[in-house]
């Protein structure tokens, strides 16, 4: 019997799947646990338009991860910071403090996790920070790390 998955089932199949399963176990066990649907012409229909749905809300996200790319490419932030007189930074410039700046500066909101600092930056001048804005989506960052 052909069933639609309603939720991740370990050994299974993931949601929004279809799948063989023997009719004992649609019945018995998928179906009063409101696991699956029979995967008849209505509840297929349903699928199709949900994975439709969901296909062009993925394709706005990445044009609007393009955007944002874009506009990441044009500007360069600049960090102020504490320095010493050999250009030594007191304590670091991390991803948090720049995703700040970018919100703060530019109303531009990009999680600290995307942006891609190996380690806090230590040192004045100016850096190129990867940011992943979206599956296939990197922007690049210029930040310019300034004396205050």
């Amino acid at each position: 019997m052909k069933v639609i998955l309603k939720a991740d089932i370990k050994g299974v199949g993931k949601k929004d799947q279809v799948i063989n399963a023997s009719d004992g176990y649609a019945r018995n066990f998928l179906f009063p646990k409101n696991l699956a649907v029979e995967a008849n012409t209505e509840n297929m229909s349903k699928l199709k338009a949900k994975q439709d749905s969901n296909a062009y809300k993925k394709s706005q996200e990445k044009e609007e991860a393009k955007k944002i790319a874009e506009k990441l490419t044009k500007i360069q932030l600049k960090v102020p910071v504490k320095a010493g007189e050999n250009g030594k930074i007191f304590g670091g410039v991390s991803s948090k403090e720049i995703a700040d700046l970018l919100k703060e500066n530019y109303k531009i909101d990009i999680d600290k996790k995307k942006i891609e600092l190996r380690e806090a930056i230590k040192t004045l001048g100016t850096k190129i920070v990867t940011i992943k804005l979206y599956e296939g989506v990197i922007g690049s960052l210029k930040i310019d790390v300034i004396s205050k």
